[in-house]
């Protein structure tokens, strides 16, 4: 009779754990629906996050060609001109062979590249004043329009 209890007893214990096996890990439709939500969210979202990026590069350039002119106006005080084609925007940290009252560097880094990984474009005259410092954008040509607009310092 002993072991008929200890038999009873074992299948006890047994249904106790039976529904808890079948409870664990989920079903193949339940982790196809989760892939399906996370799907549209990022249908919704990556759509914005991609416009802000855009918009945050264009601030970025914006802000960069800023200091650029800042620096050309400190180089002509300094030297009476601003700096020639040829000279380009170098010239703001690398004395330029032809200057005597340069005090420069006025930049504290090298000339950046506008966020798009293009050099600035500089022209003496630019087409509304003395000088223009231009970032052509996404697509590093002139013209366009959204990422692609150039930016001016005009």
């Amino acid at each position: 009779m002993s072991n008929v209890t200890d038999v009873r007893t074992t299948d006890r214990r047994y249904e106790r754990l039976a529904p808890r096996r079948r409870a664990k890990g989920f079903t193949l439709l339940e982790l196809l629906v989760v892939l399906v939500i996370i799907g549209m969210l990022a249908a919704i979202v990556g759509p914005r996050y991609f416009a802000q990026l855009g918009k945050s590069q264009v601030t970025v350039a914006r802000a960069q060609i800023e200091v650029l002119s800042k620096a050309i106006d400190n180089f002509r005080l300094d030297v009476g001109r601003f700096p020639t084609a040829e000279e380009g925007l170098q010239s703001l940290v690398v004395r330029p062979p032809s200057t005597d009252k340069w005090n420069g560097p006025y930049l504290k880094k090298e000339v950046p590249l506008d966020p798009w990984g293009h050099p600035y474009v500089y022209q003496v005259p630019g087409a509304k004043g003395d000088y223009a410092v231009i970032s052509y954008g996404l697509d590093g040509q002139p013209g366009g329009s959204g990422e692609d607009a150039d930016i001016s310092s005009e």
